[in-house]
């Protein structure tokens, strides 16, 4: 039996040895990519933590002490060691282990994430909470080095640095590399200066100094600029951090466990807001993850021993490869399209552009807010960006969506990959949300392709509409449809009719296009002598009211179907439209989408089969309104 076994919470961690540490180290790393070789995962992320994880729940008495992980891509090694080791191959899974930090599965988990750059918010405002109830415990954030791009951790570094309060963050730094000779040297100095000698000689040196009448403040301040021109001689980084009111230290060697310790001991006596510098390695132990640290960052099933993903057979170019070819044929022929991206280029095909034309695509990092109004400045002096972000991080740019695109009208071209569900993800990462809060925007288009053919066509519309427009479309593989070579501007508010008949139409959205087509197909084969019809509502904004005001006074019932939440989506629109027209006295209406709770997670087709938004499920509801047995 491994040590891993034996560990049932941290306190059993505790127990162990140092010695001990390393092997079970290596345990954990075997035991992550197992788990996420068969069901996919963020592995390089959190096989680069695993001696920083083991470190702080060593050294600190979680979860009394608050340890607070940034975005949870890297949380799997502390899932393992905090009492969900026996569940773990359930990791992504529906009904197991979610993928990220989640406080409904462990008390260990002090804070639910997915998105970026809220640790050190979080992180301080437990620290003011346990302050103001007198709890005992410290708060602890783990921040990465790409997290630190977002104005909200600059946000909750200010603020944190004002108050002089006990709040400790890590900056997991794993971009920089560190030589094994400035990596002895830091570690050493910053072992010896997180020593309680040496902080007593720094405190007495203060008290000394400050109270020599006249001249007290002014020689303490210059012995301070010493001790900081010296530490920025040896680390740069420091000078900003302490500028701002945190005592830095660093860079530590994130992976030697015995230097991790001692450092962590020492900060236990510290006082005030502490930033503590770690160098560690993406996909460390895992030498195909180490390699490429970008692919293995969120990766699919793979062989354990090669680390090589299986491709699927046959499988149709997926959205995102669609989008970035695309953009980058638009680009050839128009040279005023640019690219942003918010730190997922390969994400979103953003790179594909960026090969051919890399100085005109633009990678503004974790930072949606700054990318939308970026895109803003661009659009102004005539040039035409288009904005690739997760729909589900498009929600961190609202404001800037409604004040600097919409407000003033600019052509500038929001394209939200992973429009729906998008599977082991989770909630965090649905984007179950985007007709929602988009839809109410006055100025802005909202179009969603039926499929992989029609995105190219979307595309092109949009770079030719002199206003803002969003695109939508949804993870994964197309739909396998053959690809048009010339491409075509779309009237705007244009629906399009697919099957016609009397018996009840289905107005569908996006990716739910091709599974309403499957059911009306399959249900008119069945009952020959009932026709429907089928529209693909492509326009989510503007509707095409000519069309919908038939379909509302002429037909026997209404079913609209989206894979977005039904509370402010299409349907609602629709029902808006046929009460403020008065059209109540006709067709039965009759919404279909994602109700009012946040989706599990899940794979797509179990998800999709769960909420009645596969073919299946669309059948089903077209017989229910039908009446037929």
């Amino acid at each position: 039996m491994g040590i891993l076994a034996t560990i049932q919470n941290p306190d059993d961690l505790r127990q162990l040895s140092l010695k001990e540490l390393p092997d079970l180290a290596a345990e954990l790393r075997a035991e992550i990519v197992k788990t996420v070789a068969s069901n996919g995962g963020h592995l390089a992320s959190s096989l680069g933590v695993v001696e920083l994880t083991l470190a702080l729940h060593y050294v600190f008495k979680t979860p009394e002490d608050l340890l607070v992980w940034d975005v949870g891509h890297q949380a799997y090694a502390h899932k393992l060691i905090t009492g969900r080791r026996d569940r773990f191959s359930t990791l992504r899974q529906m009904d197991g282990l979610s993928g990220f930090p989640k406080r409904a599965e462990s008390p260990y988990d002090t804070f639910g994430v997915g998105h970026s750059s809220t640790s050190i918010s979080a992180a301080l405002g437990m620290t003011l909470a346990r302050e103001l109830q007198e709890k005992p415990g410290r708060a602890i954030a783990v921040i990465g080095d790409g997290s630190l791009t977002a104005g909200m951790a600059f946000e909750a570094l200010n603020q944190a640095g004002s108050l002089d309060r006990d709040l400790i963050v890590i900056l997991n730094d794993n971009e920089m590399s560190i030589s094994s000779n400035v990596g002895a040297l830091s570690g050493y100095l910053n072992r010896l200066m997180t020593g309680e000698v040496v902080n007593r000689f720094r405190h007495d040196v203060k008290s000394v100094l400050t109270n020599i009448p006249g001249v007290g403040d002014p020689l303490f301040k210059m012995v301070k600029r010493a001790e900081g021109t010296f530490k920025g001689f040896v680390v740069p980084l420091g000078t900003l951090f302490e500028d701002i009111g945190f005592q830095y230290i660093g860079p530590l060697a994130g992976h030697d466990l015995e230097m991790l310790i001692e450092t962590f001991q020492n900060l236990k006596k510290l006082h005030g807001p502490l930033l503590v510098h770690v160098i560690t390695k993406k996909g460390k132990g895992y030498g195909p993850a180490e390699k490429e640290p970008s692919k293995f960052h969120g990766v699919g099933p793979f062989e354990v021993e090669t680390g090589i993903v299986p491709k699927k057979k046959n499988a149709p170019m997926s959205y995102t490869a669609v989008f970035g070819r695309t953009l980058t044929k638009l680009a050839e022929d128009d040279e005023r399209v640019v690219g942003i991206t918010a730190a997922m280029p390969a994400g979103t095909g953003m790179e594909i552009m960026a090969r051919d034309f890399p100085r005109r695509v633009f990678d503004v990092g974790i930072a949606e807010q700054h990318g939308v109004t970026l895109a803003a400045g661009m659009a102004t002096e005539g040039l035409r960006p288009f904005v690739a972000i997760y729909s589900t991080f498009m929600q961190r740019a609202y404001d800037q969506v409604i004040h600097d695109l919409a407000l003033q009208n600019l052509p500038v071209v929001l394209c939200l990959d992973r429009g729906g569900l998008v599977g082991e993800d989770g909630p965090t990462h649905h984007g179950a949300f985007d007709l929602s809060y988009l839809s109410l925007v006055p100025n802005l288009i909202i179009m969603a392709p039926k499929d992989e053919n029609e995105l190219q066509h979307v595309l092109k519309t949009a770079l030719h509409h002199d206003g803002p427009v969003a695109i939508r479309y949804p993870r994964g593989s197309g739909v396998g449809v053959e690809m048009d070579q010339i491409w075509e501007c779309l009237p705007t508010g244009s629906w399009e009719v697919l099957e016609e008949g009397d018996d009840g139409v289905v107005l569908a959205v996006g990716s739910c296009v091709h599974p309403a087509w499957q059911a009306v197909r399959e249900l008119m084969e069945e009952f020959p002598n009932r026709r429907l019809s089928l529209v693909n509502c492509r326009y989510i904004k503007p509707m095409d009211e000519p069309l919908l005001r038939k379909c509302l006074e002429k037909q026997p019932f209404v079913l609209t179907v989206e894979e977005n939440a039904l509370i402010g989506g299409f349907g609602s629109a629709v029902a808006s439209y046929q009460a403020v027209h008065g059209l109540s006295s006709g067709a039965r209406l009759s919404l279909h989408g994602l109700p009012d709770h946040f989706i599990e997670q899940g794979s797509l087709p179990q998800l999709r089969q769960k909420y009645g938004l596969d073919s299946e499920g669309i059948k089903a509801r077209i017989r229910d309104l039908m009446e037929l047995d």
